[in-house]
């Protein structure tokens, strides 16, 4: 009988006990052999709970249990996550786990020992919650090159965006509701500043493209800047606002990759997307465009990909099935001001002929976007393709003439 352990029971961890016992006969016939779990790890109480007995404070007391052979970390965050991970790989366990910021900062590493102790590494979990789409990368998809991944990869700016693009509520307020909901945090930088999808799109660069990619490597940014004006001009022009995480294959070994928010075309595969779902569009040089759809997050769907997970290991044990990539320096990753693309810009005009003509000299032919209301000293524009670094520098010259209200870039899938 494969004996499991369960680190952190919070709302993914309990999500994972649940499915377990839930669905344990038929989840024994997939693995091959019997399963229980034997051990969950939590600071707090839980008298109440039908699996009291289970519960342990002491890691070591996991650790050093022969028995124990998958790990199951559910905790979060690097400390002390990474070393308990790292621990149980060195100690001849296979480990799985939901934890996007180990996967991102610590991935390469942790697969290097799970390969050389001949133990497995899994994180399905870590990407779109019960989204499949680490293993197709992996496995499914493996015969393409993979030239470009793009996707909305965080289900509570897409829930905020999708309420302002929908219901007209203000940046704030949807935020307020999508905090009532549980769907935000008390704190919700890590998801708002784009740091939870910045995550992602590193994990799933760094399985398509071979070399790890860096969090801190990737330019990242947030929604908090988004505001009504923008939407109404994007809705005249037949376009949504999406947060999104994009890496693309670029020339000479090298590729680009960001976190951003981005104007999209009604008709793209991703403006449809609405509240907390997620979708990652995978473009293969044999299959072309994938699309891989579903809720990115909450206790059900994350902990059906860490059961999946357990299974996976449980029944290729005493086999490293593990993914892998190399570390590496990140020379490898484009300079972000040489990143091209068309933009949405809006400005507030001292004169507006003058600032008309201004725009025409530094950007060239560009579409004018109206909206209702819209002040009479106010521009709104989209520009024809230009790199990050010109753009930026068409910007700052403009703002003799006017006030930059906002910029999205323009992305095409």
């Amino acid at each position: 009988m494969a004996k499991i352990a369960v680190l952190g029971y919070g709302v993914v961890g309990s999500g994972t006990v649940e499915v377990f016992y839930k669905n344990k006969e038929s989840l024994e016939k997939k693995a091959g052999q019997e399963m229980d779990i034997k051990y969950i790890l939590d600071i707090r109480d839980f008298s109440d709970s039908p699996y009291k007995d289970k519960f342990v404070k002491d890691f070591n007391i996991i650790l050093n249990d022969p028995e124990v052979t998958v790990v199951a970390e559910v905790i979060g965050g690097l400390k002390p996550s990474y070393d308990f991970v790292k621990s149980s790989l060195e100690a001849g366990k296979s480990v799985v786990t939901s934890n996007k910021e180990l996967v991102a900062a610590k991935g390469a590493e942790l697969l290097a020992i799970a390969k050389a102790k001949n133990v497995n590494f899994f994180f399905e979990a870590s990407v779109g919650g019960g989204i499949p789409i680490i293993k197709p990368l992996h496995a499914c998809l493996s015969a393409n090159e993979i030239d470009e991944i793009a996707g909305i990869l965080n289900g509570t700016t897409n829930f905020i965006l999708t309420k302002m693009i929908r219901d007209g509520m203000d940046f704030e307020k949807a935020l307020k509701i999508a905090q009532e909901l549980g769907y935000a945090e008390r704190n919700p930088s890590a998801d708002v500043d784009g740091h939870d999808a910045c995550r992602k799109i590193c994990i799933l660069a760094s399985l398509a493209f071979g070399k790890h990619v860096y969090p801190e490597s990737v330019h990242t940014e947030g929604i908090t800047k988004i505001t009504l004006e923008d939407v109404e001009y994007c809705d005249s022009a037949d376009c949504k606002i999406k947060l999104i995480g994009c890496a693309k294959r670029e020339g000479e070994g090298k590729i680009s990759i960001g976190v951003f928010p981005a104007v999209i075309k009604d008709e793209s595969q991703l403006a449809g997307v609405n509240d907390v779902f997620n979708a990652i569009l995978v473009r293969g040089d044999a299959t072309g465009d994938v699309v891989f759809y579903g809720k990115g997050a909450g206790k059900l769907p994350t902990a059906s990909a860490v059961v999946a997970d357990i299974v996976s290991a449980v029944k290729h044990s005493g086999t490293s099935k593990s993914l892998t990539w190399a570390d590496s320096t990140q020379d490898f990753i484009k300079d972000f001001s040489d990143f091209a693309c068309a933009n949405y810009i809006r400005l507030s005009s001292k004169n507006v002929d003058v600032s008309k003509a201004v725009i025409k000299a530094l950007f060239g032919d560009v579409t004018y976007l109206s909206r209702k209301n819209q002040p009479d000293n106010e521009l709104a524009f989209v520009s024809g393709v230009m790199t990050e670094k010109d753009t930026l520098n068409a910007i700052e010259k403009v703002s003799d003439s006017a006030e930059l209200l906002g910029r999205i870039r323009v992305l095409d899938y």
